[in-house]
């Protein structure tokens, strides 16, 4: 378990560390997530403001409340709904437009995990960098909150993918990371950042309860519902993607074969002939037109598909592991993406419906081999 409990964590507060010239928890942590290719700005990685939307803080970058940080975006949405109303302010550690997998932070994310009262991860052997922070405030007796999203959760074993050869993370890196994409299990990440933020924000316990049970109830089961009508809808019960092996929680939840055409449980573009061979026979097989392909990757497999197999076109997924700027600009969160993305692309590669029927007007033309 990597939550360390406060009333066993020597006390260092990270403000009095900084004031003080703690040049070695600064340096330290620097150094253990160094190596960094992000260009975010010294003020913001984000490229925005992700600050609670307004309701909490004074709206200005005020640090006078807790301050949460998350290192992947899915978490970072859900913690900043648990934390409306209070003056919880959470921000995201991952910049727009980036995949929260393979990402390796600059320096500046140092500084915005010391200063953190909490620190939302996904659990160990998923983002290495992350990890390594980790090491690093535990060590050094940092007193910002550990908040495992991942704590208690069920994991799928590797079997239930493609590639057993992978390490995957947890019992002995067994398992699948991506639980998240089951909102059933999501839901038990929303009870891990409650608990978190009610270590660090006591007093607002009520109206931290009410937003975690209100977000659980009223979107994830909803989103849990409107998944189950699609897939069991479909006459087909295969999906092909052109894209990395992230999708099987949806798979086992919904009793779907997903087919990833980059076996990697990380995104890459790897793929051999033998990748083609196989999935060209599932798309005959299955009388397939259209496939998945993740937005975050590169689009090279799925123009891979449209070449050499019968497959007319490809349209988007994702793992919620990142965001867009225009989907920053929408303002869309794990539940717009569902609707917007993920869902209308698997009503058009199960066959339910048209591109045309499948999304709002003009969605088919905006995703369609989009780019």
């Amino acid at each position: 378990m990597n939550d360390v409990e406060p009333s066993r964590r020597p006390h260092l507060s990270r403000r009095r560390a900084l004031r003080s010239g703690s040049a070695l928890v600064a340096a330290g942590l620097a150094g253990c997530i160094s190596g960094a290719s992000d260009p975010g700005s010294d003020d913001d990685p984000n490229g925005e403001d992700d600050r609670n939307d307004g309701d909490g803080g004074d709206g200005a970058g005020s640090t006078d409340g807790p301050v949460a940080v998350a290192s992947f975006f899915s978490f970072y949405d859900f913690a900043k709904t648990i934390a409306r109303g209070t003056p919880i302010e959470v921000r995201n550690l991952v910049p727009t437009g980036l995949h929260g997998h393979g990402w390796e932070p600059n320096a500046q994310i140092t500084r915005e995990i010391i200063e953190a009262d909490a620190f939302v991860h996904v659990g160990e052997d998923f983002q290495p960098w992350a990890d390594r922070a980790i090491e690093t405030i535990e060590a050094d007796g940092v007193d910002t909150r550990l908040i495992n999203v991942r704590e208690g959760i069920d994991l799928v074993g590797l079997a239930a993918s493609l590639d057993r050869d992978e390490e995957g993370v947890g019992e002995e890196r067994g398992r699948d990371p991506h639980f998240w994409l089951d909102p059933h299990r999501a839901k038990r990440s929303v009870d891990n950042i409650l608990e978190g933020f009610l270590e660090i924000a006591p007093d607002h316990e009520d109206v931290l309860r009410e937003n975690a049970e209100t977000y659980k109830t009223d979107v994830l089961d909803r989103i849990d519902a409107d998944y189950r009508r699609i897939f069991e809808a479909a006459d087909r019960d295969v999906v092909q993607l052109a894209a990395h092996n992230a999708f099987q929680y949806l798979g086992v939840r919904y009793g779907v074969e997903m087919r990833p055409l980059v076996e990697n449980l990380a995104a890459s573009g790897d793929i051999k002939p033998s990748d083609i061979t196989e999935a060209k026979a599932v798309i005959d097989e299955n009388d397939i037109r259209y496939v998945a392909a993740a937005v975050f990757e590169t689009r090279r497999p799925a123009r891979q598909l449209l070449e050499e197999t019968s497959v007319e076109a490809y349209f988007p997924v994702t793992p919620y592991a990142g965001v867009r700027e225009d989907w920053v600009e929408e303002g869309w969160g794990y539940e717009e993406i569902a609707y917007n993305i993920n869902m209308p692309t698997f009503e058009v590669v199960l066959g339910n419906r048209t591109p045309e029927e499948a999304g709002p007007d003009g969605w088919a033309e905006t995703w369609r081999n989009f780019e």
